[in-house]
This record gives C-alpha cells, structure tokens and sequence, in this order.
C-alpha cells in the first residue's frame, strides 16, 4: 500500500483564451470575470487558488456549475495546464514537470473516476479493473489476482465476468472506483463520480468510499455540486464561485461560520443536527460545575446528543475523550441553539 501524500497548490490562476499570460496581471489586479471576457474575450477559468490538502485526507471541491471546480481538480495531473501557479507533489512542482516524468506521474501516483464511468464496453468487470495495470506491463496472472481482490473490496464478486452494459450505473461505478484502486496510486481524482446515481445508490457508493478509505487512506479530491455529500465525506471543504475559492474548512467551520451570504445560502437547509459535533459547541470542563450522569463522544453528532439526553431523561451530558476523560459538558439549551442556529457559536 503506497504512504499517503499532500497536495499544495498555490497561487494558480487558469485564464483560457488564445494570449493567457498576457492578462494574468489584470486578473491579479482585481479584474473580474465578467471584466475579461467583455473587454479580451478570455474566460477566468481559476483566480488565485491556494488550497494544502493533508495526505491521507478527503479534501471536496465544490460549487455550482461553473465555478471552477473540474477545471481545478484537472490541474493536479495536469489534464489542463495552468497560466501561473504551483502544483507541488512530493517536493515536485507538477506544473515544471517533463513529458516523461508527467507520464510516469500520472501513470503511478494518480488515479481517476470519472462521472461517466469511462469503462471499456468490450472488456469486462475484471479487464477493466485489470486496465491499468496491463498498460504497466504487468502478467496476466498478477494484474487479475490483484484487480480481483478490489472487485471483491467494492461489492462486485460474481460480476468479474460481466460486461459493463450488463450492470446498473451504481454497479459500473464501482468498477471505475476498482479500477483506480488496482494501481494503489497514493492520489485519487474524483470528478463529480457520484452525481449520475440515484440518490440511495449515490449515498450506498459514498458509504463504501468512506469505508474504503479508512483502510487505504488515500488522499483524495473529490469535486461536488451536492452540499449534502461534501459535508458527509469531506474532511475539508473549499466552496468556489466564478474561479475564486470563497470559503474552505472543515464542515463545522462552513456551517458554523458561512463567510458571506454567498455560503450561508448554500447551508442555510443543511441539517445542522446530522453535521455539527458535540466537541464543536461543547462547554469545557470546569470544576465549578456538576459532572452529568451521562457521557458522549465528542465526534458524536447534536442530533445523537438529544436523543441520548431524551432517553436519559437529563438537561446535560459529559464529554469523554477516548481515554475516558471528561472534557467538557454539553447543556440542553446550547445543543438546541445549534441545532436551530440560533446563536452564534465559535467553532475551534
């Protein structure tokens, strides 16, 4: 299994038109998008992207059509080259990379799915899986038996010898998931890979990600339109508007603390109960105050605090670290207010 590794970009810029660099200085001066494409028929495709994504982490990309978010995820292997910035990988700037070492990169160290599932209709389940590994050079016997074990990791035993026109999309997207984990890539790309599924089957395939990963802890870029899905799988979250990045953090720090009306519009109807943690608006621990009689992880959600405050019939509950520790407390009325979104609360 490959270690896992970060991503830094920095200060990238992507401006599509036929003279790029000759604007790049006007958009570092506050051209607008609008701007450039009346005055230079050019299109601002990214402005100014400084995002550091930690290895083994789920970073999400997302925002509505057009703001960007494909355009960047391709940039990590270089699908699309950027006007200005810095891609560094492993002590690598991607954008200075050379032919050969981009091939060899893109061949070992990333992997991608893709929203139409991209598979071979004349190849099946397990040739397809296999793909990547043919294209290494590898036998037939060592490429199967690999491909074999991720078919039977994401839930396609006895489906090997299908073709892809024979299976469900839910089903053909977790041969495209399969055949991006066969070349054991420390870097997964996913395009909007879930955003042709059915709802239940979209949720299904985001559950077997989130259990994937906390086996393989890859470090993965996951672009979205859906709020609901990125506050699930997200460690992180950048939220893009137009090529600019307007908030990043973690779900608490979006929900919580929305940086303009912009965000705070996308998260206004999120279940605030489901997404905010108990360590999040915990009260700390104090002398002063009298311990509860019932304890909660702090990683436990607020919806999962009322009701355990509900069947333990109490108006508070102890916060306990893994250790055992009492960490903090959480009253009825402060998990409420979150709840509702009724008072301001400082995530840390």
């Amino acid at each position: 299994m490959a270690d896992p590794i970060g991503i830094e970009i920095r200060n990238l810029y992507k401006i599509f038109g036929p003279y790029p660099a000759k604007h790049v200085e006007a958009v570092r001066a506050g051209m607008t998008k609008a701007e450039l494409q009346a005055r230079h028929h050019h299109v601002l495709g990214l402005r100014d992207i400084n995002i550091s994504i930690a290895p083994g982490s789920i970073q999400v990309i997302m925002g509505l059509s057009g703001s960007g978010k494909s355009t960047l995820i391709r940039h990590i292997n270089r699908l699309i080259e950027p006007t200005a910035g810095e891609i560094i990988i492993e002590g690598q700037n991607v954008v200075e990379m050379s032919p050969e070492a981009l091939r060899e990169f893109r061949r070992h160290r990333t992997a991608m799915v893709f929203q139409k599932f991209a598979l071979l209709p004349h190849r099946t389940v397990l040739d397809n899986a296999a793909y990547g590994l043919e294209v290494q050079g590898l036998s037939e016997a060592e490429r199967y038996r690999t491909a074999m074990r991720w078919i039977e990791r994401v839930g396609l035993l006895g489906y090997e010898k299908s073709y892809p026109s024979q299976l469900s999309g839910g089903m053909q997207q977790r041969v495209g998931l399969a055949r991006a984990l066969v070349n054991d890539a420390p870097i997964l790309l996913m395009d909007e890979a879930y955003s042709a599924l059915d709802p239940l089957i979209r949720y299904d395939m985001q559950t077997v990600l989130l259990d994937l990963q906390n086996e393989v802890k890859k470090t993965i870029v996951f672009i979205t339109h859906d709020l609901d899905e990125a506050l699930r799988i997200g460690d992180r979250i950048a939220l893009l508007r137009d090529g600019d990045v307007i908030q990043q953090g973690s779900a608490q720090d979006i929900v919580l603390r929305p940086a303009d009306d912009y965000v705070a519009n996308f998260v206004q109807h999120v279940d605030r109960g489901r997404v905010l943690k108990v360590g999040t608006i915990m009260a700390t621990a104090s002398a002063s105050l009298p311990v509860p009689d019932v304890a909660i992880d702090p990683e436990a959600s607020i919806a999962e605090a009322l009701k355990r405050m509900a069947e333990g019939k109490v108006q508070a509950l102890r916060v306990e670290n893994e250790g055992g520790e009492v960490i903090g407390h959480l009253p009825f009325q402060t998990a409420i207010n979150a709840y509702t979104g009724r008072s301001e609360i400082a995530a840390e």
